[in-house]
């Protein structure tokens, strides 16, 4: 199975609130939340992974 991860937006002026990222199984090793950007606001500083 591909691996998800949960993440929040905590920039302050953005309204969502979690997301789930699917990723295919080629998924770069190397590959770091600051990679991403927020699909609402489009921040990428404002990104945290969810530990459970």
């Amino acid at each position: 199975m591909p691996p998800t991860e949960e993440l929040v937006c905590t920039a302050e002026d953005c309204f969502l609130d979690l997301f789930e990222n699917h990723y295919t199984y080629d998924k770069p090793e190397d590959l770091e939340v600051t990679d991403l950007s927020c699909p609402v606001c489009g921040g990428s500083d404002c990104l945290e992974r969810v530990e459970l």
